[in-house]
């Protein structure tokens, strides 16, 4: 199968995401290349991460050695397509798990690749943007809904452009869980389930009432479940079609069966059974709370849309650039004094002696640092710091994994003033002391522009300090004035309480 999408690659390039699901494992491998996916192999696992939640939301140890040996089988088919990128997401459960840390840990073990937990709106993004691959070029209003194991994802978009987003906290594993637990499955149940999924859907629903669509698309394995049963019940249907009538006839059904031991239906794989009555109780309260009639199942999914959006990386399509760009105006950064820093900072990153071992992605996060240091001002000056912390922290950043997120906000917070502790291990985007170092550049960065001249181009060597490992020391060419002088002097003595020597050479 090929996918139509619209980031042009120089040369094929093999591609593969990964999508750790509350319900299942999926990887997809593709070919990219002219503007087209080619597809080389596709792999779901019913992993089940959600059910091995117990009640203080701790992933059991079960659970855990069957997503790792999952993990381990898709490892194994990535290293026989020689893939040239990877992407590993994480989702709903990794969320919300008191111990995904853990886990998350053992599983970059297994797969030799970072994790990326990225938020709920994240998810609907790019959910959106592997359904939208099927129109891409039409401008129709498109209402898509993805049902999973622990959250449900409602957007809607035209194009390739989605104008609202919401991930709720239901789905088919959880609830499962919460509403099937006996195994029964009776009015009442269902009742139950699918008022508890009309609640979750209240806050959103006139909001996208108003804004309206002229078609409902559906992805991801309950709706395509549902989908393929309503078929072999009604083969009149067109192949992904639900309506409301036949999804009313669904749910009878799966009453009359009375117990999830029982459900047993063509069309339905049996992995999926035991969450299919939950799934289609969640079903049946969005066409009621969105006053649907039909709906259509299409294949683009989660991991079509990391794919995506791993080719955009790096390129001017690129949607972190345009978060940073649109959270810029939004509170107002000097936007010239931003690539002043920027330039400043990435001219001491690139000199071999200040950052042996850092990786293009280390550089990459210093310069999305530089970008918004200052968007704190846009609520107050004071501590203005801590302000663009706590916002990078807890906004909706498209294109950021919430790692990726807790790595930014925490640079922000540590470039000026004490530098505080850097965040857990494997809570952050990279290991704590390429943080910190990278915290130094930028602080460095700042203290050298602090006049907001960009005609002061000072341009110090910088290297390590050959006796001390944590030492760095600046050297300057040419004299520098007494305020710069001054402010180099406090920057040194705030770097040095951290116990972060910092020599200082000016002639």
């Amino acid at each position: 199968m090929t996918h139509v999408q619209t980031i042009p690659s120089s040369g094929p390039l093999r591609l593969a995401a990964v999508d750790l699901g509350s319900n299942s494992f999926h990887l997809l491998i593709v070919e990219a290349d002219n503007g087209h996916f080619t597809e080389l192999e596709k792999c779901s696992k019913k992993v089940q991460l959600a059910a091995g939640l117990d009640d203080h939301g701790q992933l059991d140890e079960g659970v855990m050695a069957r997503a790792l040996k999952c993990l381990e089988e898709f490892g194994t088919i990535i290293d026989e397509h020689r893939v040239d990128r990877l992407r590993v997401v994480g989702t709903n459960a990794l969320r919300t798990a008191a111990n995904s840390i853990d886990f998350v840990i053992r599983a970059e073990q297994c797969l030799g690749q970072r994790i990326e937990t990225i938020s709920g709106r994240e998810e609907a993004r790019l959910i959106y943007q592997g359904a939208s691959t099927a129109w891409q070029e039409d401008t129709t209003h498109c209402l898509v809904a993805d049902i999973g194991g622990g959250s449900t994802e409602l957007i809607v978009g035209t194009g390739t452009r989605p104008l609202a987003l919401e991930s709720l906290e239901m789905g088919c594993v959880a609830y499962t869980r919460r509403f099937f637990e006996s195994g029964e499955i009776t009015e009442a149940t269902m009742a139950s389930a699918e008022q508890a999924a009309l609640l979750e859907l209240a806050n959103i629903t006139t909001h996208y009432r108003r804004l309206g669509w002229q078609r409902a698309i559906g992805t991801s394995g309950t709706i395509k479940a549902a989908a393929a049963t309503l078929r072999a019940m009604q083969p009149h249907l067109k192949k992904g079609e639900i309506t409301r009538e036949g999804l009313a006839e669904l749910r009878q059904k799966l009453i009359d069966l009375g117990h999830l031991d029982h459900v047993s239906m063509a069309g339905l794989k049996s992995n999926r059974a035991r969450v299919f009555p939950a799934g289609v109780a969640i079903l049946s309260a969005i066409f009621q709370a969105l006053n649907l009639e039909h709906m259509q199942h299409t294949n683009g999914a989660l991991r079509d849309g990391v794919l995506l959006d791993l080719l955009a990386r790096d390129t001017r399509h690129d949607v972190r650039h345009t978060t940073l760009g649109d959270m810029q105006r939004q509170y107002q950064v000097d936007v010239q004094h931003a690539e002043y820093v920027a330039a400043t900072a990435l001219r001491l990153f690139d000199q071999p002696e200040a950052s042996r071992g850092l990786d293009d992605a280390c550089r990459q996060l210093l310069e999305q640092a530089t970008m918004v240091h200052e968007i704190g001002l846009g609520v107050a000056h004071n501590r203005y710091h801590q302000h663009g912390s706590y916002l990078l922290a807890n906004s909706d950043m498209p294109g950021f994994s919430l790692p990726d997120q807790l790595a930014l906000a925490w640079l922000v917070q540590a470039h000026r003033r004490q530098l505080p502790d850097p965040p857990p291990q494997h809570r952050a985007a990279l290991p704590s002391g390429v943080l910190v170092h990278l915290a130094r550049l930028l602080r460095l960065a700042v203290v050298l522009c602090r006049a907001r001249d960009p005609s002061n181009d000072w341009q110090p060597a910088l290297h390590t300090d050959e006796n001390d490992e944590k030492g760095l020391v600046l050297t300057f060419s040419e004299s520098v004035p007494e305020l710069l002088r001054q402010d180099l002097a406090l920057e040194q003595q705030w770097q040095q309480r951290a116990g972060l020597p910092l020599l200082i050479n000016t002639p």
